[in-house]
């Protein structure tokens, strides 16, 4: 199942609930489920963009983005993921002002509306639990919590309606957006470093330099980059330098660079010559990744 068909459901489900919802909170009476209502929304026009976002991160590299449309994706789950801090941020505040000043609210209501809320979310989830760009996580994370919430609200409803404990909603409330909260800020900070084109997680530059030296006919590689578009797609780049047939070289590095989860790489390939000439013109470019240097010689 493609990965925006199952956000478009997960949308048009989370936009209708949350209408839905929005009256019956105030049928009921209950400001949790009016606020819930409002985060839901929330979520429903995160996961909106996220679907057109996902949808244009699939299109074809071409002149405009020569890497692809990858990063949309990416933006996507920035969105998403701000929208869920912001809501988190909200959903206490609220659950604050609710400790201070209790409503009284109509319990089996509240049970009938959370039972429903359950199955609605725990359907959207099932929806969105395929697929593993960025965005995709950032919508099934919205989700997952969406559920946990209405879980919460069950049972909170249900301890309320047999013991009047009105306190336990605002409590339960603020322990969900909290983890939603520490959550979110994780997926963030893993965005983050795909911005800051940090190398992937799970790759080895050192290694990498070590495997590709200990091939035969390899007498050295520098200047070596390695960044990802999207957080499956891995690229790199670097400079060999050898005497034997380029061809060959090329074919066995990136052989060894599929391996590390490369799929894409760039080789420049320098002879010997070439290369003393470099090293006589600076030693320090010895055993450097070469990420400080900006003179590079080329030599024709």
């Amino acid at each position: 199942m493609k990965t925006e068909n199952s956000i478009l459901i997960a949308f048009i489900l989370n936009l209708a609930f949350s209408v839905f919802e929005f009256f019956g909170g105030i049928f009921i009476g209950s400001v949790s489920i009016i606020s819930d209502a409002l985060h839901d929304l929330g979520d429903a026009l995160g996961i909106g963009v996220s679907y057109i976002l996902e949808r244009k991160s699939k299109r074809e590299a071409d002149e405009k983005y020569t890497y692809g449309y990858g990063r949309y994706s990416v933006i996507g789950g920035v969105i998403t993921t701000i929208i869920l801090i912001f809501g988190s941020l909200i959903t206490v505040y609220n659950a604050i002002l609710r400790i201070i000043e209790p409503v009284s609210i109509n319990y089996d209501g509240m049970i009938v509306f959370a039972i429903v809320g359950v199955l609605v979310n725990s359907g959207a989830t099932f929806f969105t639990r395929f697929g593993d760009s960025q965005n995709q996580k950032a919508v099934n994370l919205h989700m997952l919590e969406d559920v946990l919430g209405w879980v919460v609200v069950l049972i909170g409803a249900i301890v309320m309606r047999f013991t009047d404990f009105w306190f336990i909603d605002p409590i339960m409330s603020i322990g969900v957006s909290l983890f939603i909260f520490v959550s979110a800020c994780r997926n963030l900070r893993d965005i983050l470093d795909l911005f800051l084109e940090k190398t992937p997680a799970g790759i080895d530059v050192s290694e990498i330099k070590a495997h590709i030296s200990s091939i035969d006919g390899v007498a050295d590689v520098h200047h070596i980059h390695i960044w990802s578009i999207d957080g499956q797609n891995n690229y790199a780049t670097m400079h060999i330098v050898t005497d034997l047939d380029a061809h060959e070289i090329k074919e066995q590095i990136r052989e060894e660079l599929e391996k590390h989860g490369i799929g894409h790489a760039t080789l420049e390939i320098e002879n010997i010559v070439e290369y003393c000439h470099e090293q006589e013109c600076h030693t320090e470019f010895n055993g450097d990744l070469g990420n400080n240097h900006h003179h590079h010689h080329h030599h024709h």
